[in-house]
């Protein structure tokens, strides 16, 4: 392995030399600093850093024997959240040698395992991070375990791999919407879904029908309208609600690009929010600000998710099957209420 700079080339041996220590020291400075004592890791980084050296990157991978490199795989619809999810797993990887590739996909597709698997074969990645609804195919990560390759999966549900998942509680976060809209004196009440394939589907949904319930009230079929996790989803399916002679009086839509296309077919339809109709979307993506009124949505912590699914991808091979130590519980999520939501007019 060799490490760069622009007078020249100088290999990890000089540096050791000039830091005292062995080879093996100083590869462990750059790839798990953790692992070096103090005042040796404080010295070989000062050398480092003094003369301006850049580790090269491929040469690491071959000195390690694995590739430095994280895929983050996903067929989701909506590009907020892949966006989000990507910040997270940068801030993870910031200050290691770990690097992040995007490779989107898509399941409806009768070969989409075999092309995610012929990306591993060709580029063997040190891990994977998947997203819903690549994350609940199950066959697929039988297919990797097969391979020993690691990977964390994101899911809304417990999978086959609780100790390489992070969870989140997505029905507790239909229920919080369930519970606000009635505290506001709603009754007709509206969700607009995602696709049924989603198991995030199920959960919000399940959730939100729960949170009816705790108030004696049931979700009617004529209020359900089955969406796309994108914009113009919310836009045909909130349309067909709002000109239905029985229309509803609150929205939750099953996640904020959805919720837009809300805001797009009420003002199309004259229908004023919140005066006329409230509205709450779900994953609190910067898109809720950039709307008016400010749009009421559950939080879903996505960075953060993202984040902590990468810490726990670099943490896989030190785990074992079952071991569930340290693994976070189920993500929380919190309602922000904003101005999209109001008392029932009277």
């Amino acid at each position: 392995m060799t490490i760069q700079r622009s007078e020249g080339t100088i290999t990890i041996n000089d540096i050791a030399r000039m830091a005292g220590v062995s080879k093996k020291t100083v590869s462990r400075v750059l790839n798990a600093p953790s692992t070096v004592r103090e005042k040796t890791r404080l010295e070989i980084q000062r050398i480092i850093k003094e003369y301006g050296f850049v580790p090269n990157p491929q040469a690491q991978a071959l000195a390690l024997r694995r590739s430095t490199l994280i895929a983050l795989i996903y067929d989701n619809p909506s590009p907020q959240y892949i966006v989000n999810i990507q910040r997270g797993v940068l801030s993870a990887l910031k200050g290691t040698q770990y690097q992040i590739v995007l490779r989107p996909c898509d399941r409806s597709e009768p070969d989409y395992h075999d092309k995610i698997l012929a990306f591993v074969r060709l580029h063997n990645p040190f891990g994977l991070i998947f997203v819903p609804s690549v994350s609940e195919d199950e066959e697929l990560a039988a297919a990797l375990r097969e391979r020993k390759q690691h990977f964390v999966r994101i899911a809304s549900v417990n999978t086959s791999d609780r100790a390489k998942q992070i969870k989140t509680d997505d029905a507790e976060g239909g229920r919080l919407a369930a519970r606000h809209l009635v505290q506001l004196g709603h009754r007709k009440i509206a969700h607009i879904h995602g696709p049924e394939s989603f198991m995030s589907t199920h959960q919000r949904r399940l959730g939100f029908i729960e949170g009816l319930r705790e108030f004696d009230l049931e979700l009617a079929p004529n209020m359900i309208a089955e969406g796309a996790y994108n914009f113009d989803s919310g836009v045909k399916c909130a349309t067909k609600l709002l000109l239905a002679k029985d229309r509803p009086t609150a929205i939750f839509a099953g996640n904020d690009e959805m919720a837009v296309g809300v805001y797009f077919a009420a003002r199309k339809a004259g229908v004023r929010i919140p005066k006329d109709l409230s509205v709450v979307g779900f994953d609190d993506t910067p898109m809720v600000s950039r709307v008016w009124p400010a749009m009421t949505s559950v939080r879903s912590p996505i960075q953060e998710v993202g984040r902590s699914a990468a810490e726990l991808l670099l943490k896989t091979d030190k785990l074992k099957e079952g071991d569930l130590k340290d693994i976070p519980d189920a993500v929380t999520l919190d309602l922000m209420v904003r101005d999209s939501t109001a008392h029932i007019a009277t």
